[in-house]
């Protein structure tokens, strides 16, 4: 009903809108009462766009759930993670531009390490190489089991796409990677009836892949996770009147934003700097602008306490130029929470800003987690994000007489 109800009141404008997607922003302090990553981090631009903007906390699902980068991601865009639960296979799929069709059912991919037991040791594998991961793609490729097509895409590292394709496929089958170390990937089952078939084949893909890998040192299995069929999104240019676009490196960001009506740019290179001259290449072209920064997350997941500090001091360093396009509106925010302590997503609320010449500052001089505490926006929802933007934006009618 909310969504209906904000759909009445938005208007088009020509107003621009930039929102910075740091992935898994959040994070705790290395020792009690000491600081954050983001709250250790030298960052003097951010501090000084705090000190003129509205500053929260987000809740991406609910309190005190941990959620995936996908959910984290659809919150953020301003669809409700929990009616729209997306498999993050059809995410990864449709961020490596792969043709997904209707019945298709496809899942995230991740080659693991696992010793001779067959416990997982690392289930990224190191983060093998991406070209050593296209050549043992391109092997398992030639597996084949009666009735069923496969097809796998290199994502980036360790990450790949797994698609199935043939008559009577279910989604509805559980996950082989337990996502931790130390015990065994898990047998596929079926979650449905109709879904036994599937959960055969996958054992038998599975199987088949690891005597393929067999004599790999590292790489030596897949897992799998996150099964869905094709979903559908009401697109950006619908639900919001914008002609959106997303700048990301990664598969699965890709993915998502391709889900939601944007157009996903082509980025040369992998760097922060690279995702910029994108956006300043097509400034002119649209009105609402996606930009990911994926190695915050990373450096979370490793435990990199320091590394994730020196992302978001580079991320920090390249606000002047962000700000020198002029935007209308421009919003600081993540995903998820990564703490470096923790190795892991966490339930933890997330840092938000929002920027515009008519929010009311908050006068608070540093962009940080107990910082956000204090903030006008309090602790909101994620998807209340994009309203807010909208409104800063003249992209709301006035409600009622």
């Amino acid at each position: 009903m909310k969504n209906e109800f904000l759909a009445k009141f938005i208007q088009p404008a020509s107003t621009k809108i930039i929102l910075l997607i740091l992935d898994g922003l959040g994070g705790l302090p290395q020792t009690p009462g000491g600081l954050t990553e983001l709250e250790t981090a030298y960052t003097p631009h951010l501090d000084q766009l705090a000190s003129q903007s509205s500053l929260g906390l987000t809740i991406p699902v609910i309190h005190g759930i941990t959620n995936g980068s996908g959910p984290g991601h659809l919150a953020i865009f301003g669809y409700d993670p929990i009616e729209h639960e997306i498999g993050r296979g059809a995410l990864e799929a449709l961020g490596v531009d792969f043709d997904l069709r209707p019945n298709d059912v496809a899942a995230r991919g991740n080659f693991c390490t696992v010793d001779e037991n067959g416990v997982l040791i690392d289930r990224r594998a190191g983060r093998i190489p991406t070209a050593q991961s296209r050549e043992l793609v391109a092997r398992l490729n030639e597996i084949r089991i009666d009735g069923v097509e496969f097809f796998l895409e290199t994502v980036k590292e360790h990450r790949l796409a797994f698609v199935m394709r043939g008559e009577g496929l279910s989604p509805a089958i559980s996950d082989s990677d337990p996502q931790k170390n130390g015990v065994r990937p898990y047998q596929v089952h079926a979650l449905k009836p109709e879904a036994e078939r599937s959960a055969e084949v996958v054992n038998q893909f599975i199987e088949a892949s690891s005597r393929i890998l067999h004599a790999e040192k590292i790489a030596n299995m897949i897992t799998l996770r996150g099964y869905d069929c094709l979903p559908v999104l009401t697109p950006y240019s619908e639900k919001f009147s914008l002609k959106a676009a997303a700048i990301a490196i990664n598969g699965m960001y890709k993915g998502v934003a391709r889900l939601a009506g944007m157009e996903v740019l082509e980025v040369e290179g992998l760097t922060l700097a690279d995702e910029l001259r994108t956006l300043e290449t097509h400034w002119n072209d649209f009105d609402f602008f996606y930009v990911h920064v994926k190695q915050t997350d990373i450096c979370g997941e490793l435990g990199d306490f320091d590394g994730k500090v020196r992302v978001i001091e580079e991320v920090d360093s390249f606000i002047p130029r962000m700000l020198a396009l002029q935007p209308d509106v421009f919003i600081v925010a993540g995903d998820h929470s990564t703490p470096a302590v923790m190795k892991a997503h966490s339930w933890h609320p997330v840092p938000v800003l929002i920027h515009s010449k008519f929010v009311r500052p908050d006068n608070i001089n540093t962009f940080g987690e107990r910082a956000c505490q204090h903030g006008s926006l309090g602790v909101l929802p994620a998807t209340q994000i994009m309203p807010i933007a909208l409104a800063n934006a003249g992209r709301i009618a006035k409600y009622g007489g």
